[in-house]
């Protein structure tokens, strides 16, 4: 089997330019391709460990990766899945956002010598003359047709700057000046990029009368179609200092059941023919094995082996009886929520930040969703005194996924 066919087998193609010439281009091992990576913020979250997972499994069929960060495109911002203007960023904010950038990235994809390449499109678009760039390129591209890319149609009655409008031409220029440096002849993208991949692929043609071809891969989404990456606290980074490896971890094990054999394919490096044997046919509890090896794998690829380790150990402890571990997440109280030695738990929930408001707590408790030190809260009055702290801390469950380790400070 091609490595096309396993991008298919796994579920990760959504549309393709030129199916044949792709399909050959690729399993011959010999296709120099490029995936975008806007610097929009200091870490990549889970929506791009997708991306980086499918160059990884593309360059191990020989091809070579270019990952190319938008430097310069990110002082404009893609409109493309927005409903509004990308707040603007300074170019220092911008330079050390790819930075950051740099380091994720090489935990997954080979960038030795000769291998897969990272280029900043800042080296040529920053300079860029626009008289030049207007008169060379723009007379390449069709207004009526742009408007009618679904990334401008769904910006056109709230209103699309000329800023944002650019951007098309810009994504497009990258494309072109990738194929004429380094010979790179395929773009990929999420598959909200399929308009912009279609004006490179024009561009070049057009320029050079070079063959070039787009194909682009499935959003990451759930089984209700919305957009995986998400939480409570916000997205699911890949810096562990903005979401831990445990936190991380949790996430992953938490999947839905529907979602979770889908996942192990287009997610992990695991066989598909060894994922439809031992995972496909679980059901009910069963599948929390499934999730395990999914959230296990995952955390490996993106943390490390050590990490790993320590969030399976973590989970596995914290959701046993009585169960600590020394890498469980942790939370503060200050030590004045406290009057004459007790505290309400509803108040200790509400200051430890394990719940949003007492509301929701007062909620949770009604419904046997608090355990303290593996005692089921089912009074809303209740208080916890503080020689419970004596060990060092309490154990605070909530609901069947929260397990927090909370400390007086």
């Amino acid at each position: 089997m091609g490595i096309y066919e396993e991008l298919q087998e796994r579920g990760l193609l959504a549309q393709v330019t030129h199916e044949d010439e792709v399909r050959e281009l690729l399993n011959s091992g010999k296709c120099t391709f490029y995936i975008g990576f806007d610097p929009t913020a200091d870490s990549l979250h889970v929506g791009h460990y997708m991306q980086m997972m499918i160059m990884a499994r593309m360059q191990r069929a020989g091809n070579r990766p270019i990952a190319l960060i938008g430097g310069g495109t990110a002082m404009i911002g893609d409109p493309s899945g927005r409903s509004d203007m990308r707040q603007m960023m300074t170019i220092e904010t911008i330079n050390h956002n790819c930075e950051c950038f740099k380091k994720q990235m090489s935990k997954i994809i080979d960038f030795g010598e000769g291998k897969a390449m990272m280029v900043n499109n800042a080296d040529w678009l920053r300079n860029l003359n626009y008289i030049d760039f207007i008169r060379d390129n723009g007379v390449h591209y069709s207004v009526n047709r742009m408007l009618s890319a679904e990334c401008f149609k769904q910006r056109l009655e709230r209103g699309l700057s000329f800023l944002e409008f650019n951007y098309m031409l810009m994504q497009g220029y990258d494309f072109y000046k990738l194929n004429e440096d380094f010979e790179c002849n395929l773009q990929l993208g999420g598959d909200d990029q399929w308009s912009n991949i279609l004006g490179g692929i024009e561009l070049i043609r057009k320029r050079t009368q070079k063959s070039a071809y787009g194909m682009t891969f499935t959003l990451l989404t759930n089984s209700e179609g919305k957009k995986m990456g998400k939480t409570q606290k916000g997205a699911v980074w890949l810096d562990p200092q903005k979401t831990s490896p445990y936190d991380f971890y949790q996430y992953w094990r938490n999947v839905d059941d529907a979602d979770v054999v889908r996942f192990l394919k287009m997610l992990t490096f695991l066989p598909v023919a060894e994922i439809d044997e031992k995972y496909a046919s679980l059901e009910g509890s069963g599948l929390n094995t499934a999730k395990e090896v999914l959230a296990y794998e995952i955390t490996k690829q993106v943390h490390g082996v050590e990490e790993a380790d320590k969030a399976q150990e973590a989970a596995k402890k914290l959701f046993g009886a009585g169960g600590v571990s020394d890498n469980m997440p942790e939370k503060t109280v200050l030590e004045d929520v406290f009057t004459d030695g007790v505290c309400a738990v509803l108040d200790i929930a509400v200051a430890s930040g394990v719940c949003p408001s007492k509301r929701e707590a007062r909620t949770l408790v009604e419904q046997g969703g608090i355990i303290i030190d593996d005692v089921k809260i089912t009074d809303v009055k209740a208080t916890v005194d503080k020689s419970a702290f004596d060990k060092g801390y309490i154990v605070l469950k909530k609901g069947k996924k929260t397990v927090v380790k909370i400390v007086i400070r």
